[in-house]
């Protein structure tokens, strides 16, 4: 059991660790790490007794969305899968729990030191690193086992529901049969024109269906804000920035660039002193200030045959290869410059920088000018800043705040917990606005760091409680949706009428499309809902089709089966479908646990 639930784990303690430092103190910072055991008044849902706080559901929220499973504009709908997860995971634990589900502090031990966050470079558990890696987390010691024992308690349960149940070879070799089929059929989407009256939406049936679907038209609660914003790069571009100070710039960043090289080389201590060589180096340089060609004397005079038949040409050269004294010298000049004699172990040398390998200074200007922008305003950003930390924690409103420090106050439109547009839906805003101190008392918020160069503050300048929208106000949704299922029933009753005529040999007038040794789990054009459908349809006996419909979203499609084809048994087919049959049956006791719980469980949302 130990060595089951170990395996299951390796992915518990990267989630632990690295979830709660990415995403939690991205968003809330350290303090809503302790938050997550504490707890807080601020609840979203209660499971017999027992809170789910908002902070906790953020944090899930937000690691999904920067994981980068779900899109940030599917936030709204993902907060409501969360919570619904969460309550999931909570009646686990309770049921754990109560039926006395148990790891003894020794599994514990050995599932710690097993995990490979915790381990050094030779796969051995490092005291060091798990205190580290806790504390950067805000975990303790303590707390960490705790949440850990909670989770591995569940994996025992679903462990035991999944085992509990087992596949008798005669299903499988069933379930193995009906994978490997194929079907080919016809299919024929109906459309408006199918039916035999127009779609009429009464008032009694959309009062009906409000009545009914009103949890849909529900406003959440939420606020108007005002706010301010101090913008590091905003300020920067009102900035004039001179070109000298660009060029200055560009020289500066550039001034280590690799270069193309030439040089000029003599040696000595053979036939040649060392002063009859500087003496000889003297005269070519008196030769160059009259004007005559680098590359032209270095072929005449150089001793390094082989860069004097290229004009004394060594290349694009980097620090790190020639010297000090060699790149002292040719990384002080600028193009076109002739350095002083140069000594190296290989001789005396004049060098010449021919060119920069670097990028041209308008391709680099816009680069510039944001950079010696942001360092001229960097100063000014900080105190203001600063100013608006010490102002608006003392101020009674933000509009004094914001013309004290010349800042344009702002305001939203309505927003709601789930955030507004712009600023208003970054990470943790929304969270601040709808804290206790903002939202009940009316103070300013604290100052919300967004980046290294955004700080925000809020107040709430209106309040209005979640409320089910009237009627009048949602009227064209609600006769969309009604007009929509009173759509979608009248396909399906027209198809109905279809079948029975097909099956009756009296309709002949459908356009219909081929589907061709269609697969369940193959690629296919086919929706699949419509190949599910196909699927479900008894096997034709003889040369006569099946007739059947399906519901493919708005869709109502009319299927003809015409073909069923037995596929060929291999080893590949039968393992996957055990697996599946396994994989099912675990799903299925799990997700009956699951109901039941929800069934008879307190759940206060």
């Amino acid at each position: 059991m130990l060595q089951s639930i170990r395996d299951r784990s390796r992915s518990w303690g990267a989630k632990i660790i690295i979830g709660a430092i990415v995403v939690t103190m991205a968003l809330f910072g350290i303090d809503s790490l302790v938050g997550l055991f504490t707890g807080g008044p601020d609840e979203v849902a209660e499971v017999n007794g027992e809170p789910i706080t908002r902070r906790l559901l953020e944090m899930e929220v937000q690691r999904a969305i920067r994981s980068g499973q779900v899109p940030p504009e599917q936030e709204r709908a993902l907060r409501g899968q969360m919570l619904d997860q969460l309550i999931t995971e909570q009646l686990f634990t309770q049921y754990a729990e109560k039926g006395g589900m148990y790891l003894s502090e020794d599994q514990l031990d050995q599932l710690i030191v097993s995990l490979p966050e915790f381990q050094d470079q030779d796969g051995r558990f490092s005291s060091d690193l798990f205190r580290n890696r806790l504390a950067s987390a805000g975990y303790t010691p303590l707390s960490f086992r705790e949440e850990l024992r909670v989770d591995m308690k569940r994996q025992q349960l679903q462990q035991g529901l999944a085992f509990s149940d087992f596949t008798l070879p005669n299903e499988q070799q069933t379930l193995g049969s009906l994978q490997r089929q194929s079907r080919s059929f016809r299919y024929s989407p109906l459309t408006d024109d199918d039916l035999e009256e127009e779609i009429q939406v009464s008032e009694d049936a959309m009062q009906t269906y409000y009545a009914s679907h009103a949890d849909d038209f529900q406003r959440p609660e939420q606020v108007r804000l005002n706010y301010v914003l101090i913008d590091r790069q905003r300020m920067a571009n009102e900035v004039e920035v001179e070109e000298s100070a660009l060029r200055e710039r560009w020289e500066q960043r550039t001034e280590d660039a690799d270069r193309r090289v030439s040089h000029i080389m003599l040696t000595f201590n053979g036939k040649r002193s060392r002063e009859d060589a500087v003496a000889e180096l003297e005269a070519v340089r008196e030769r160059l200030a009259d004007g005559e060609d680098f590359a032209a004397l270095a072929e005449e005079v150089s001793d390094d045959a082989v860069s004097a038949d290229q004009g004394g040409d060594l290349g694009v050269i980097s620090r790190g290869f020639f010297g000090e004294a060699f790149e002292e010298a040719a990384f002080s000049l600028a193009p076109g410059e002739v350095s002083d004699i140069v000594e190296t172990d290989n001789g005396l040398h004049l060098l010449k920088v021919t060119s920069l390998e670097r990028e041209p200074f308008e391709s680099v200007r816009d680069d510039l000018r944001r950079e010696l922008a942001i360092s001229r305003v960097t100063d000014a950003f900080n105190e203001r800043v600063q100013r608006l930390i010490d102002e608006s924690f003392a101020a009674d409103d933000l509009q004094s705040v914001a013309d004290d420090i010349g800042l344009e106050l702002q305001q939203s439109d309505w927003v709601s917990r789930e955030g507004g547009e712009g600023v208003l839906s970054e990470p943790g805003v929304m969270t601040e606005a709808f804290s206790a101190d903002v939202l009940e008392e009316g103070f300013n918020s604290e100052v919300i760091e967004l980046d290294q160069d955004r700080r925000l503050v809020v107040r709430v300048a209106e309040h209005r409680e979640a409320t089910v929208l009237p009627l009048d106000e949602v009227r064209d949704q609600v006769r969309a949706s009604v007009e929509a299922r009173l759509r979608r029933e009248a396909l399906v009753e027209r198809a109905g009428d279809l079948v029975e005529q097909l099956r009756a040999g009296t309709a002949t007038d459908i356009d219909w499309q081929v589907a061709a040794d269609v697969s369940r789990q193959g690629q296919s054009e086919v929706s699949s809902a419509v190949r599910q459908a196909a699927f479900r349809l008894p096997a034709p006996e003889g040369e006569r089709p099946v007739y059947g419909h399906a519901v493919d979203g708005g869709r109502v499609v009319l299927i003809a089966l015409n073909r069923v084809e037995e596929g060929e048994v291999d080893a590949e087919t039968e393992q996957f479908v055990a697996r599946m049959a396994e994989r099912l049956r675990a799903q299925a006791a799990i997700q009956g646990l699951i109901d039941h719980l929800r069934e008879t469980a307190d759940i206060q949302r």
